[in-house]
């Protein structure tokens, strides 16, 4: 009993140090690789959901042109081209099976407003986004409504700089948040951060390649 007892404590211990880790990481998690610039700028997307309880930013530096970066984003989808990121994490431990796309396909750019981007194959998973906005070689905007209302966004964007590199900023404005919300938000930023670095390495092999 005391052996089961001092377990128990240890687990508790742990729980409440994860808590409050994740509690004093989340600031740095929710705008990783993002500047103050583009934290306080203005995205196409943002209109939608004006005044999310949730907003994070994530960025990352690709040396490609936007022209390099966008196909990648139009053929985003569990059953296309995956989602660029950890497909072991996605397959053994999110139930997500998919293989990750390394090329460019033509059958799957012409991606449209209102088209559907899974999460997981085929009806498992969550339900899949619905894309709200495309401006091309510039945005990508997907998210969920619920009552004609957006409620969630994923907005990718591309900034180009003057160095020729690109800027592709990841944001998030939801209006979920507490509960299981709060769980799988240190699981969120791993996938995102894999899918980031995904794109870039794609982008920068196909500007490369030429």
């Amino acid at each position: 009993m005391k052996k089961a007892a001092r377990v128990l404590v240890v687990l508790m211990v742990l729980v409440v140090v994860g808590v409050v880790a994740v509690r004093l990481l989340t600031p740095w998690l929710d705008r990783y690789g993002a500047t103050d610039a583009e934290v306080a700028a203005s995205f196409p997307g943002d209109e939608l959901v004006p005044n999310p309880a949730s907003f994070v930013n994530r960025a990352i530096t690709i040396e490609a042109s936007p022209a390099a970066i966008y196909p990648w984003l139009l053929q985003l989808d569990a059953e296309k081209a995956g989602w660029y990121s950890y497909d072991w994490l996605e397959t053994n431990l999110l139930g997500c099976p998919m293989r990750n796309a390394d090329r460019i396909h033509p059958e799957w750019q012409d991606r449209q407003v209102g088209d559907v981007v899974r999460m997981c194959p085929g009806d498992s998973g969550p339900p899949p986004f619905t894309v709200a906005q495309l401006h091309p070689d510039r945005a990508m905007v997907i998210g969920h409504q619920e009552n004609g209302e957006w409620v969630d966004l994923y907005q990718f964007v591309i900034e180009p700089q003057a160095d020729g590199t690109s800027r592709l900023i990841l944001r998030t404005r939801t209006m979920m948040t507490g509960g299981i919300w709060d769980i799988i938000h240190p699981g969120v930023f791993v996938m995102e951060r894999g899918l980031l670095n995904g794109i870039k390495a794609r982008a920068e092999a196909l500007a490369q390649a030429g």
